[in-house]
């Protein structure tokens, strides 16, 4: 069996990179990171780390709340004393350091993560429904839909629970003008929704202003006023299990249903040939979004910017993976709104609305984010 024959000139030259300008194949720098070490395959594992240290930063946000004020309790103590409910711990605290964090202020905290929290998935959850992240509950017209469906209660004298229906109720009810005004967009249903929430909160806000105008000055009028300005000072523990009933249940079937919602944002067709049926999920979402800010209106009033800034501030953590964005959204909310209050009944004498500070702060750090972000700030 003879050998073959040695390879041409021309054959070994065609298994060599080609030298010229426009075939030449780009050659990797010989220190070049291999991609086992290259960030991007780093950051699925930062991800999913990023939700349970958001949970322990929860945690020590709401202990440092409990002990900071105007009267200051050691945070040893606070741990103790909230250590001493379940187990035996040697009594090492005062009546007033009891009463003070036990009475005063764990439920305002737990109300704080509660409604701070609500708002936070809310916002979230909205902004993933529409593909859009310049929408909240207040863009899209629920929050005053909820706060007229709670002035009526209060004219009514139905109690809390009726604010709280009252709330949902209405906040359904923006919801579905909103969606029936997108209806009309043709084209540019984002657009049309985004307008007709605009023009729902401004309807719904004007019927706010005339149920203040009937209200009674002496009676009625006050509890209006201070209910729509967004405080927790009156902060209870019945307040915390009514606010904990819908904002709870809301953020259930938002959770159970994350998965969803990375779905729905590939668009509708895609959706369908996945086997998520948009308009039924998309509903499910909207009236889990109502029931979350209905709940959160009814106990702090109107709390704005937290559901718009905080979804931005968990993308910059999670990215826009919803099963990871959507629970740390929830927690930094929640954190984000407990050290407001902590700073609205520490930084005066008089106690600072919730409303007020969160536009405050919230209205900078959303131009920041913006700058910041510019053209990546939504990647579906």
């Amino acid at each position: 069996m003879t050998a073959s024959a040695p390879e041409s000139t021309a054959a070994r030259d065609s298994r060599k990179p080609q030298t010229s300008l426009g075939s030449q194949a780009p050659q990797a720098p010989q220190d070049s990171p291999s991609p086992r070490d290259s960030p991007d395959s780093q950051s699925p594992r930062r991800r999913f780390l990023g939700v349970p240290l958001l949970a322990v930063l929860t945690v020590l946000i709401a202990l440092s709340a409990l002990a900071f004020g105007r009267y200051v309790v050691p945070l040893n103590e606070v741990v103790r004393l909230l250590a001493g409910q379940f187990l035996p711990v040697d009594r090492t605290w005062t009546g007033t350091e009891e009463t003070v964090v036990l009475d005063v202020r764990l439920p305002r905290v737990l109300l704080s993560l509660l409604v701070g929290g609500g708002l936070a998935l809310a916002g979230a959850a909205l902004q993933g429904v529409f593909r859009n992240p310049l929408v909240s509950p207040d863009a899209l017209g629920v929050a005053s839909g909820a706060s007229f469906g709670g002035v009526l209660a209060m004219l009514l004298g139905t109690g809390a629970f009726g604010v709280v229906g009252g709330a949902f109720g209405f906040g359904l009810v923006a919801l579905a003008i909103v969606m029936l005004i997108g209806r009309l967009g043709g084209g540019n249903q984002i657009l049309m929704i985004v307008l007709g929430g605009t023009v729902t909160a401004a309807f719904f806000s004007a019927l706010v202003s005339f149920g203040k105008y009937v209200a009674d000055p002496e009676s009625e009028l006050p509890s209006i006023v201070f209910w729509l300005l967004g405080s927790l000072s009156t902060a209870t523990y019945p307040k915390v299990v009514t606010a904990a009933v819908p904002v709870l249940l809301g953020a259930a079937v938002v959770f159970a249903l994350r998965w969803r919602l990375n779905v729905l944002s590939l668009g509708d067709e895609d959706a369908t040939a996945l086997g998520v049926p948009p308009r039924l999920t998309r509903g499910v979402f909207l009236c889990a979004v109502a029931l979350m800010t209905a709940g959160s209106v009814a106990v702090a009033g109107l709390v704005g910017w937290v559901g718009l800034v905080v979804p931005h501030l968990a993308r910059l953590v999670t990215g826009s993976d919803h099963r990871l964005l959507l629970p740390a959204a929830f927690l930094i909310g929640g954190s984000y709104l407990t050290v407001i209050d902590t700073l609205s009944r520490t930084l005066t004498a008089s106690e600072m609305p919730l409303g007020i500070l969160t536009a405050i702060i919230g209205a900078p750090f959303f131009i920041a984010l913006l700058a910041r972000s510019r053209n990546r700030m939504w990647s579906p």
